[in-house]
């Protein structure tokens, strides 16, 4: 500890900034002020770097991927199936879909470096009509209703932690709608962390790397723990059912669950579980092309952003699965498919971890959702600034500030996500998002094709692993995800569908205002 103060003392006296930030004499160094210079100093040092190392923009995939849905989704995932089987066998499907789409989105990336993502592809290829409508939904769905989301899923883990915010009587009640405590906490969660990234992509690098290297350590201890430390395996009795199907999904005229008992269910039915059993694991599993947002903001994009994408998907994809043979072997079917309040990592936290487990899983909650908002806040608002430049968007979204970010554009999308966080019913917004998202996706990955065929000789650093089986894998998947959602959900689906076409009068408007 003497050689550390001697270190610190010989870096403030080299360091004149510092010794006026913190006012502290040298001969009063102490434990607490020694712990605060060290801090200042790792900021100091992160703040220097100019752009997104390759590091920062796999912990932005990373971490835009981890949010809340891998520590709930798993409950209704298994209601729908009631096999640990099929259970696996979807999140692999899902891992094979998201690491398809990375790579084929590769591609795209190299040919087209810049800020914007997925929005510049689209206009690119397919025409700015086809990336206003991509944009649109953005905004007004999946970007937005996604930060929105995830920060209720922080109000309601801090809420575990505080009874005091469940049990608060409602600020303001109207009928059934109602502002509770819970989204106050969570609009002043986006507030705060649109403000944080209004100072520069530096500061929202920082607490990126810090949030995302926090929930990656937990969840691998949660795996390492949930094999070591479980008495009584569930594994053999999960796995026992075999290829053998059932779902459980009766409900009262309330809404509320109902454990009659699992039904067996094969051939189209089987098929319709499979496809609503996904809207979970492929809600949790979006979000990594957040990083093709901030494309010119990264150190050599040609190649960074396609070697962030496929390291971060592959990644994420495999604690995700690793995750779940964890809830296998700690809790029996029913412990899965019927979790208080979906919470069946909470669950399973309790019996790896004793009592203090509940406590320990909702912190987690709590530390992912805060950096996967981050995520979400720090790439989306350049996709809306990139709009703007087109004419597609509001012209204040435009200008970058001193800390060179797109400041009104991010405190549009805060306050829209603000708004959404409002009327609290994200549950069934939850298939809209996953069919939205998945329909983009494959007319992205389509373009990849596309220009092959029509620019065969456009300059590619990069070219999709596996052409033309990566690409049309993620298209048959892809499909047949959509229409059989259509199919069994046709309540949430059309009206994501339906959303979507809203745009073309829009984009009609803004168009013959250019006319005029």
């Amino acid at each position: 500890m003497n050689k550390l103060f001697a270190i610190i003392k010989v870096l403030l006296n080299m360091n004149i900034h510092c010794r006026k930030f913190i006012y502290l004499p040298l001969s009063k160094l102490n434990n607490l002020n020694l712990f605060f210079i060290i801090i200042f100093f790792f900021l100091k040092i992160n703040l220097m770097q100019k752009k997104l190392k390759l590091w920062d923009a796999t912990m932005l995939v990373m971490g835009s991927m981890i949010g809340s849905g891998i520590f709930i989704v798993s409950s209704d995932m298994m209601r729908n199936l009631g096999s640990g089987y099929w259970l696996i066998v979807v999140w692999i499907i899902t891992a094979v879909m998201t690491v398809a789409a990375a790579i084929s989105y590769g591609e795209l990336s190299s040919m087209f470096p810049k800020a914007g993502g997925q929005y510049t592809y689209m206009t690119e290829i397919f025409g700015k009509m086809t990336g206003f409508l991509y944009g649109w939904g953005l905004f007004t769905v999946i970007q937005t209703g996604t930060i929105a989301a995830v920060a209720m899923a922080f109000g309601k883990f801090t809420a575990y932690l505080i009874p005091a915010l469940n049990d608060a009587a409602p600020i303001f009640q109207s009928g059934k709608f109602q502002i509770t405590w819970i989204q106050i906490l969570s609009i002043a969660v986006i507030i705060l962390l649109t403000y944080i990234n209004t100072k520069g992509v530096k500061s929202g690098k920082l607490l990126q790397n810090v949030f995302t290297g926090s929930k990656i350590l937990a969840l691998i201890g949660i795996i390492i723990f949930g094999f070591w430390f479980v008495k009584d395996s569930q594994w053999v009795s999960n796995m026992g059912f075999g290829w053998d199907a059932f779902n459980n999904i009766e409900r009262d005229t309330t809404g509320k669950l109902l454990q009659a008992g699992w039904n067996s269910i094969s051939g189209a039915t089987l098929m319709g579980g499979i496809a609503v059993a996904m809207v979970g694991s492929v809600f949790s599993s979006v979000a990594w092309e957040n990083v093709t947002f901030v494309s010119g903001e990264i150190e050599n994009p040609k190649k960074n952003v396609v070697k962030a994408m496929v390291l971060g998907t592959v990644s994420v994809m495999a604690l995700y699965l690793l995750v779940n043979f964890v809830y296998l072997n700690a809790l029996d079917r029913d412990s899965i498919g019927f979790a208080a309040n979906d919470r069946v990592a909470v669950a399973a936290s309790e019996k790896i971890f004793g009592s203090a487990g509940t406590i320990i899983m909702a912190v987690l909650v709590m530390i992912s959702t805060f950096g996967c908002i981050n995520g979400l806040v720090l790439a989306g608002a350049r996709v809306f600034q990139t709009m703007a430049k087109d004419g597609l968007f509001f012209k204040q979204a435009i200008e970058n500030n001193k800390n060179d970010v797109p400041e009104k554009s991010l405190w549009m999308q805060g306050i829209w996500a603000s708004v959404l966080a409002l009327s609290g019913q994200y549950g069934d917004l939850l298939d809209m998002i996953s069919f939205v998202i998945v329909l983009f996706y494959m007319i992205t990955v389509f373009g990849v094709i596309y220009m092959r065929i029509k620019q065969p000789d456009l300059e590619r650093p990069y070219k999709t692993w596996l052409y033309p089986i990566t690409p049309i894998l993620y298209l048959f998947i892809g499909t047949a995800f959509c229409v059989l959602l259509i199919w069994f959900k046709p309540q949430y689906t059309w009206p994501g569908f339906l959303l979507i076409l809203l745009g073309l009068p829009v984009y009609w408007f803004i168009n013959r205002k250019k006319v005029e």
